[in-house]
This record gives C-alpha cells, structure tokens and sequence, in this order.
C-alpha cells in the first residue's frame, strides 16, 4: 500500500480512537490537531514492532500548552490503556 494512503488512513483511526485525558475529559486526537503528525511518527517507527513504536512515537510528538511557549510530550497526556489501543491499531497495518 502507498505510504501517503497508509499516513491518511492511520490518521484517520487515530483521529477517532486515541484521546488526550484530562480529569474528566476526553479530547480525540483529531479534534486537537495532533493524529497526522502520531501517525507519521508511528509509521517511522513501526520497524520497532507495535508497542514500542506507539510509546515512541506519543513521547516524540511535544503538545503545546498555552501561548505555546511550553510543551509537554503526548505521552504524558494519554492513558496506559490508549496506548495499548494505539499499539493494537499499529498491529492491524
């Protein structure tokens, strides 16, 4: 499968599936701007089997917090469950 479809069609799953977690409230990757650029960092490291590169992969994306003059890594925003979603989402390509 080309690339660029396999960037748009993990993008779109991400954007559904995987969410920030914030107290009580659930804010879905796509609504924040963020599936694309997970879903390019996934592919890159999808040679380093599934559940590594999803941990990888939220580490590397930094989320702007404020004016943006503070980022903090994705990872430290999603939960340990969402991450093994995104693992099992990486399984299926």
């Amino acid at each position: 499968m080309d690339t660029q479809i396999q960037i748009s069609d993990l993008e779109n799953i991400i954007s559904d599936k995987i969410f920030i977690k914030i107290e009580k409230w659930n804010l879905y990757l796509g609504d924040a701007g963020l599936a694309r650029s997970l879903a390019i960092e996934c592919i890159s490291n999808f040679n380093k089997g599934s559940h590594e590169a999803a941990k990888l992969s939220l580490h590397k994306i930094n989320v702007k917090i404020g004016d943006g003059e503070q980022t903090i890594p994705l990872s430290k925003l999603v939960t340990s469950s969402q991450i093994s979603d995104l693992a099992e989402i990486l399984d299926c390509l």
